[in-house]
């Protein structure tokens, strides 16, 4: 376990802004969800931003925004995870390579590697320390956040900075449209349940979280576990699975005040989230998060920092609730996402 010491996060809601809890809620009918970058100039020289892409300006705002929340100056390790990497400049390299046979703007080219984000984050502290990135699809955060949880424990790291970005572009949403991924025109994403349609509404975003190996008075919870399973062949026994995973960390379902399920939207897989909390927790708060951040590879990052805010706060905004059930306690949270019934994953955080 490590305890969760600071936050960033950039979003397509004002979390970026602001250090108040969702206290103001954006509306939007749209094909993605776009995050609401901040002013860059206080974490990023002005003569370097003008080279870097929006993903690693994002990137490095929302560690910086995380270090300081913490009070952290230097991190023991960066891990950063990320399911699509820099998709503009890829894109970038890729128009310029079909346009014409000239020469190519090597920015984009070195900046379309995944590890470019964890690379430059580091350059800027001026880290020299264990640094790594996991492209894991949608399991690439939980990656990161096991890896971040055995540095603490093997005592290697008594600070690590563990961050989930993603980004969207319209050239991306368009191509992966045609396999069924996202909605065919745009929706409203505080009704998005209603729509009924196939396919998640597609977002992105950037967070950072400082995992320390003690309590500090910036504390928001203590992460405990995290776990992923991949359903091959119909392997992935939820009735196995999760009865374990919860005694490894000393409890049981009774013991989870609020399920926090990666809904988006998509009629062909939402059931399976509700199947699940029928089976696993009836008469348990439900809440979801994806109508304010979109469906993207490392959505868990904002889940996270809806968890942690929850457990630091003790309050549960309306806007969250799935299901009318108030928790009389706020003590432990289970975070559940799934991908197309294909990665399964599961956070457990608790209070102090």
């Amino acid at each position: 376990m490590a305890y969760i010491n600071g936050v960033g996060l950039i979003s397509p809601q004002k979390t970026a802004e602001t250090k108040e809890f969702l206290s103001e809620i954006m509306e939007y009918k749209a094909d993605y969800l776009k995050c609401i970058e901040p002013l860059y100039r206080p974490y990023v020289d002005p003569i370097q931003s003008r080279r870097m892409s929006r993903l690693i300006k994002m990137g490095i705002a929302s560690a910086k925004m995380s270090l300081a929340d913490a009070a952290c100056t230097m991190p023991d390790a960066i891990i950063t995870g990320t399911g699509l990497g820099s998709v503009e400049d890829t894109e970038k390299i890729l128009g310029e390579i079909t346009k014409d046979e000239m020469f190519l703007n090597p920015t984009p080219f070195i900046q379309s590697t995944y590890n470019t984000i964890s690379s430059q984050v580091a350059i800027q502290l001026k880290c020299h320390n264990y640094n790594s990135t996991y492209v894991h699809r949608t399991f690439s955060f939980e990656s990161g956040l096991i890896d971040g949880l055995m540095q603490i424990e093997e005592q290697t790291a008594a600070n690590v900075l563990v961050g989930a970005i993603d980004e969207m572009t319209m050239n991306h949403l368009q191509i992966t449209r045609r396999i069924g991924h996202w909605k065919m025109e745009p929706v409203n994403n505080l009704t998005l349940r209603e729509t009924g349609t196939p396919g998640a509404l597609a977002g992105e975003g950037a967070a950072f979280f400082v995992l320390g190996n003690e309590q500090h008075e910036s504390t928001y919870a203590e992460l405990k576990d995290v776990a992923t399973c991949i359903n091959l062949g119909g392997s992935f026994k939820p009735e196995i699975f999760l009865p374990d995973f919860l005694e490894k960390n000393g409890l049981s379902a009774y013991d989870i005040d609020l399920v926090i399920l990666g809904v988006n939207g998509d009629v062909t897989c939402d059931p399976i989230y509700i199947q699940f909390a029928d089976q696993f927790f009836p008469g348990k708060a439900l809440a979801w998060y994806k109508h304010l951040c979109g469906e993207y590879h490392t959505a868990t990052g904002f889940g996270l920092y809806i968890a942690a805010n929850i457990l630091k706060r003790q309050i549960y905004p309306g806007i969250l609730h799935l299901n009318n059930i108030k928790p009389g306690k706020l003590k432990h949270i289970l975070i559940y996402n799934q991908f197309r019934n294909v990665n399964h994953s599961f956070i457990v955080v608790r209070g102090c």
